[in-house]
């Protein structure tokens, strides 16, 4: 589909500078005729001035003259034209690619998001009806396994609302602005770790008193608790979770790291994308996640022009974050000094 786009937008590019470069030559023609006629009438004039002589102009040589001038000329933009169909054939052609490039890519997205969705959608509803047909077939089944069946249902539904919910969320960021103001984010990592029923020496805290960032509370307190649940899930239960906070020139460093199993170097460029998961098998499948969370904290993190990035070795995961400092801290605390 793409491929026919781009020929017909190729060809539309070479129409319009081919007729361009036609309108040209025709203009170049007709100045350059003009000024070798008028050239040759004046050097007639010197010619007959000059020799005293009272001749006739010398109309049959001056007709030859422009006439070979003319071809010569013809000639040439010929094969100017020529040499600006094949290159403009082949600039048209890249400028057409660059242009549907990222129309292309965002369909390819759009297409692979669709499908993943619908896949995921797909295999709880195909859980609940295989449950309940056969729950429905066996006229004997007693209340307990009747009661099975519907707890069962219930995680189910609970993946799809989670699902939706996740869902919901990406369509809000790729569209909404978000509002900011001062969030004191030693405060808020302290408010999202309190969330998670974890041991006090499960998670290492490293953080000045005061740290402030420009940012929107609500949605960094959704990054802070997909990357710490991340880190949660995929350690050891009795390792530990470093997170440092720090301040870096303008900006305010994240640092959560976790032991563990580590992530292969050709699947970290993939890790924010869409559905993807590095490995299913890292998690217990009964708390394997849909692979959007790191996509929704990317996003987060890209709305408030910061940073995210992730390294891993064999033993450690590290994601790292850049936020904007709070100015208005930065210029308080230079009025007090």
């Amino acid at each position: 589909m793409f491929q026919s786009a781009t020929l017909k937008l190729t060809g539309w590019y070479l129409l319009i500078l081919m007729g361009i470069s036609i309108i040209f030559s025709v203009a170049i023609y007709q100045i350059m005729m003009s000024q070798i006629s008028l050239r040759l009438e004046r050097y007639e004039t010197v010619y007959e001035s000059t020799a005293g002589l009272l001749l006739k102009p010398q109309d049959a040589f001056k007709l030859s003259e422009m006439g070979d001038a003319g071809h010569a000329i013809i000639l040439a933009l010929v094969y100017a034209n020529i040499l600006i169909l094949v290159g403009g054939g082949i600039g048209s052609y890249m400028m057409a690619r660059r242009a549907l490039r990222p129309i292309e890519e965002a369909h390819d997205a759009q297409s692979r998001f669709t499908s993943d969705a619908s896949h995921e959608l797909r295999t709880p509803l195909a859980a609940m009806k295989t449950e309940i047909e056969v729950s429905l077939r066996d006229k004997k089944a007693t209340t307990a396994e009747l009661r099975d069946v519907l707890q069962s249902n219930l995680e189910e539904i609970e993946k799809l609302s989670r699902l939706s919910e996740m869902l919901l969320n990406l369509s809000r960021l790729d569209h909404d602005k978000l509002e900011r103001s001062a969030v004191s984010l030693p405060a808020l990592v302290n408010d999202v770790i309190k969330l998670y029923d974890q041991p006090a020496s499960r998670i290492a805290l490293t953080t000045p008193k005061k740290l402030l960032v420009h940012g929107n509370k609500t949605a960094i307190r959704e990054l802070l608790s997909i990357l710490i649940d991340n880190a949660l899930k995929y350690s050891p239960v009795d390792s530990i979770v470093a997170i440092a906070l720090s301040s870096k020139g303008k900006s305010v460093l994240v640092s959560i790291k976790n032991e563990g199993e580590g992530i292969e170097p050709h699947k970290l460029p993939h890790i924010f994308d869409r559905f993807y998961q590095a490995d299913a098998s890292r998690t217990d499948q009964t708390d394997r996640g849909f692979g959007l969370g790191l996509s929704i904290a990317k996003k987060i993190v890209e709305l408030h022009n910061g940073e995210l990035t992730v390294s891993s070795s064999p033993d450690v995961t590290e994601f790292t974050v850049l936020l904007p400092r709070h100015e208005g801290r930065a210029k308080k605390a230079k009025n007090t000094t």
